[in-house]
């Protein structure tokens, strides 16, 4: 059952970039992107001054509370002992703004890729794709920090990057150019689609895990919905009042929820466009001074891995985590500047990253779900919403397993 009230979230351990160049005037210092590993080996944060970090996870014991247990490595992993993952600083040349790890390759696209890169010694690992200042993609082999490709396209600053989960070794990338656009690393990274019709910057791009469709946010009020199959615009969401800027699905694919400058989150049902539910980023507070409006203007929204929370960090100086069924936040903790969030692959721990270059770790409720949940999860991962309202259910059924029942 899920806890009615979860524990404040604690700070864990907090990692701070080297001490910058005295000249280096053209790097700046903010955390835009935080990513762990799928499989939870690797933590990646784009750390400022055109490098990115490359952690492997767990940290060091004394930062693990107790009772975590990284359930991450496989005991192919373990056998080799932690002196094979060891940190990796790669030198991207460019201010990092997007990172994107792919999900472990499947045997396919291992054989496929090894026959493209036999110069590669192990290529099956897994890749890291970083997003750059001059609109440059840079893919990098994790374990051994080897640079892979360079996809060149896009006219400006790569603001996010997304991998297909399945292991197709699909990319998406989304760009202050206006643009997104899709590329197979399969193919020694080729161009196979730009997808048009943004006004503004786009911010965020989030493909949804059963891999059918692509959210994409921009500087603007509507958030677009793309097929995966045909790279077609499926549909346009209305309903936020200032610009869009981070978006993120369910694990289930069942939902979408955006966040915008406007101070709400979004839930939405991706399938027929209807919006569920808004969460209003209220202060806590009122504030002292005469300051500024969008004081609780978000920055940056994820998904728990098990579907049952969201993590949300927004300019009030306030990481807030929400359970799915409520309207109010059921935690907060105070951080300061932050710009993106993300929660680790098995639950437990929630990473965020700051304009200061910081990355900070936090405890996240662990919860263990309900029957319920765990079989509307696995219904929803295979079902649209109008496949579920065709079943010969009751009706009561047909809204839960359609979140209907907020």
């Amino acid at each position: 059952m899920t806890s009615p009230s979860p524990e404040e979230p604690l700070l864990l351990a907090e990692l701070k970039p080297g001490r910058p160049h005295q000249f280096d005037w053209k790097s700046s210092c903010e955390t835009w992107s935080v990513a762990f590993s799928p499989d939870g080996s690797w933590f990646a944060w784009s750390q400022g001054h055109c490098v990115v970090k490359l952690v492997p996870w767990p940290l060091e014991e004394q930062f693990i509370p107790k009772g975590f247990e990284a359930k991450s490595r496989s005991s192919k992993n373990d056998s080799k002992g932690r002196g094979s993952l060891k940190e990796k600083t790669l030198d991207c040349g460019q201010i990092v703004w997007g990172l994107a790890f792919s999900p472990w390759p499947s045997p396919p696209s291992r054989k496929l890729w090894a026959r493209h890169h036999p110069q590669v010694p192990d290529i099956s690992c897994l890749i890291l794709a970083t997003g750059l200042n001059d609109g440059q993609i840079k893919i990098w082999e994790v374990q051994t920090g080897l640079l892979l490709l360079n996809l060149s396209g896009h006219q400006d600053v790569v603001r996010d990057l997304s991998f297909t989960p399945n292991g197709s070794l699909i990319l998406v990338s989304a760009s202050r150019d206006k643009t997104l656009r899709i590329w197979d690393l399969n193919k020694h990274g080729k161009q196979i689609q730009v997808l048009s019709g943004h006004l503004q910057w786009v911010y965020c791009c989030s493909i949804s895990p059963d891999c059918s469709m692509l959210c994409s946010a921009a500087g603007e009020k509507s958030v677009f919905l793309w097929s995966m199959r045909s790279y077609t615009l499926i549909r346009k969401l209305e309903g936020h009042q200032s610009s869009v800027v981070s978006c993120d699905f369910s694990p289930d694919s069942a939902l979408l929820v955006t966040a915008s400058y406007d101070t709400s989150v979004i839930m939405w049902d991706p399938y027929t466009g209807e919006r569920l539910r808004s969460l209003h980023h209220t202060q806590l507070e009122p504030p002292m001074d005469d300051s500024d409006v969008h004081m609780s203007s978000l920055r940056s929204v994820c998904f728990s891995p098990e579907g049952l929370y969201l993590a949300t960090v927004a300019d009030d100086r306030l990481l807030r985590i929400w359970a799915l069924e409520l309207k109010a936040p059921v935690a907060f903790a105070p951080m300061t500047n932050g710009l993106c969030c993300t929660f680790f692959p098995h639950g437990g721990v929630i990473a965020t990253g700051t304009r200061d270059g910081h990355v900070q770790f936090w405890t996240a409720p662990r919860v263990l779900s309900s029957l319920k949940h765990l079989c509307r999860k696995a219904l929803r991962s295979f079902l649209t919403t109008y496949q579920v309202l065709a079943l010969p259910i009751p009706k009561k059924m047909k809204e839960f397993l359609t979140y209907r029942t907020f």
